[in-house]
Parts: C-alpha cells; sequence; structure tokens
C-alpha cells in the first residue's frame, strides 16, 4: 500500500516543533493543490478561467484563475505557521498570522498561458525561516536556506516533487481521499542525457555561449558532441522539470540581449530557488551558465534570474561552454550553412 503524505509528514515532523511548523504548512499547501486542481478541471462555458483580467507587478497577463489560485493558497496558510507570504502576483509580502515562524515564496499558477490550450500548469513553492529583520530579509536569504521546497504539476496526473532536504520525493493526488501519495521517494536524475529543453525561436538574441552549445547539440553525431540529440520545449517550467526528473535531460532559460531579457526572465525566489534545491537533492544541478542557484542572494522577492538545470554532466559541460564558448570544436552555425534557414 503507498504511503500517504500526510503520514509521512507526521513521522518525518515527530516532536520537533519546527519540523511540525513545515509539516503542518505542506499539509495545507496540499489542501490549496486539490481545491485547485479540481477547480481546473471544471468545466466552464465561457472559458472565462483563462481570461486576461490586468498585470502582475512584473507586467506578466494576469488571468482569472492566477488570481483564484493565489487566494486558495493564501486562504489556506490562515491559521498555519506562516506569517509571510510572497506571491507572484502581489507586490509585497502579506502578513498572515502574526508571530509565526515560517515564510512561504510561491508562484501559485505557473504556466498559465497554456490553460486555454489544456497544457500543464503548475505551483511551485519554497518554505524559508523568517528573518530577523524584516520581509525583505527573509526573501532575501540565500537559496540554502530553504527549509523545504516543492512544485505540483497539474497534467494528466496532478503529481508533487517535494524536498525536505533530504533527497527529493514524486507524490500523485488520490483524488479520493484528497492526499497525496508517494511514488518514489528517491527521485534521482539521470547525470548523462542527449535531451534538451529552450525556446530555440530566440536564438539570435543569445549570447556566444548559448548559441555554441546549441550549435553543437544541432550537429548531431556529426559535430563536437558525436552523438544526436533531442530538443523538447512546453513552454510549461513545471512540465518540463517533471520531464527531466523523470528520464534527465536539461532546461535552459538564459538571458539574452533584449532589455527585459538581460536578467534572465524566471523568478530567483519562487521559481529558480525551490527548482534548484529539488534538483540538487535528486543529483542534478542547477545555474545561471556561470553561478550556482542556490549561492545566490536576492536583491527582491521578483528578481529575475537566468535558469539551467537537470542532467548534472550536461549542466558542467554547459557551464563550460559559456565560460569559453571557443573551447568547442563545433564548426558550424545553427542548422548547418545549408539548412533549414540557409542557402
Amino acid at each position: 500500500m503507498l504511503q500517504g503524505l500526510k503520514q509521512y509528514l507526521t513521522t518525518w515532523a515527530g516532536d520537533d516543533k519546527s519540523r511540525v511548523d513545515v509539516a503542518d504548512t505542506i499539509n495545507r499547501i496540499t489542501i490549496g493543490a486539490v481545491q485547485l486542481a479540481k477547480e481546473i478541471a471544471l468545466p466552464t462555458l465561457d472559458g472565462s478561467e483563462s481570461s486576461v483580467i490586468g498585470e502582475n507587478t512584473d507586467g506578466d497577463a494576469q488571468k482569472v484563475l492566477d488570481v483564484r489560485a493565489d487566494e486558495m493558497f493564501m486562504d489556506a496558510m490562515k491559521g498555519g505557521a506562516i506569517r509571510l507570504y510572497g506571491s507572484e502576483e502581489a507586490e509585497l509580502p502579506v502578513e498572515i498570522n502574526k508571530d509565526a515562524p515560517l515564510a512561504l515564496a510561491i508562484d501559485p499558477l505557473d504556466g498559465s498561458s497554456n490553460i486555454e490550450t489544456n497544457g500543464t500548469v503548475g505551483t511551485i513553492f519554497s518554505i524559508l525561516p523568517i528573518g530577523k529583520i524584516s520581509a525583505e530579509s527573509t526573501f532575501g536569504q540565500a537559496g540554502d536556506a530553504q527549509l523545504a521546497a516543492g512544485f505540483v504539476a497539474y497534467g494528466p496526473r496532478t503529481q508533487m516533487f517535494l524536498t525536505l532536504g533530504q533527497g527529493t520525493l514524486l507524490l500523485q493526488l488520490d483524488f479520493e481521499h484528497s492526499d497525496f501519495v508517494i511514488i518514489n521517494d528517491n527521485v534521482q536524475i539521470e547525470k548523462y542525457t542527449s535531451e534538451f529543453a529552450i525556446n530555440v525561436s530566440n536564438y539570435r538574441h543569445w549570447d556566444d555561449g548559448i548559441r555554441t552549445y546549441i550549435d553543437d547539440c544541432f550537429d548531431g553525431e556529426e559535430g563536437a558532441r558525436e552523438r544526436n540529440f533531442n530538443m523538447r520545449w512546453l513552454a510549461s517550467l513545471v512540465a518540463d522539470a517533471t520531464r527531466i526528473f523523470a528520464r534527465g535531460g536539461v532546461f535552459l532559460y538564459p538571458g539574452d540581449i533584449r532589455p527585459t531579457y538581460k536578467e534572465g526572465r524566471l523568478r530567483l525566489v519562487y521559481e529558480a530557488f525551490p527548482l534548484a534545491f529539488l534538483v540538487e537533492q535528486a543529483g542534478g544541478c542547477a545555474s545561471t551558465g556561470t553561478v550556482r542557484i542556490l549561492d545566490l542572494i536576492p536583491r527582491q522577492l521578483h528578481e529575475r534570474i537566468p535558469l539551467i538545470f537537470g542532467s548534472k554532466d550536461e549542466i558542467e559541460h554547459i557551464e563550460k561552454i559559456i565560460a569559453n564558448p571557443s573551447s568547442s570544436k563545433g564548426k558550424s552555425p545553427l542548422f548547418g550553412n545549408q539548412g533549414l534557414f540557409r542557402r
């Protein structure tokens, strides 16, 4: 019989008050996740759940279900161990439970642009200790300060990847009992891969290091890597991450020369940090291309960052290429001199 998350957390926490608070917070996150999973699955006649109703503080389109998801998770935290709630959907953190010991950084509905196409969307979260001075100090801690992190992917199955700092768990929602059950208690990312995920339409904007790496991949067995690669891109961070946890691979969302992309596009505190924690606990790597993600110190809650993560061997190779693009033995640009885009 598969073990339920609630029982697993009860055993893990024991009589340790700090662990009990983390366990209670995760259980409350699952309450919001179950509610959101059911709402995503509800049929609507007008498609209103994917309607754009405004912009969030970073200028991204904000949809009806983005706001509803945020409300669900915030409500679930009331009466618990979370004092500060920092969400993608609000400019500033919200105080929920005065004098509580923990903070929650959350992207309540990652990939909401996929709702109308029935693509996988998700919830990404990070649990932190409260800083000694202010909200800024709480959400300005390095990634290694995280107490727990995870994400929920709402796809054909509703699954959660979770780390408490002792490995990475894979869980699946049992709708009948409204509980997540553990289906893999030791997720490991394959160290070696021939699969990468990137939005190649941005090729012309990348720096030389990223271009060189992708050129080498497309050159296949005739090129510097001497093997063929497959490309995947689902435009959903949680969907691409789920695939990498399942069978290895790398995900790249680098910064580029465009003014609003120079510092990257994904958020450090509530996207990159929790993904990096999960990935490292599963034997993988997460980097900006030059720096380990979990070593970074955020300047503010909504800070953006380049993010590259996945199979350890491939991430190390990418970092070497970024540091010295000329070190590649590849000779041809993307698709070659006489390829799909050139003659």
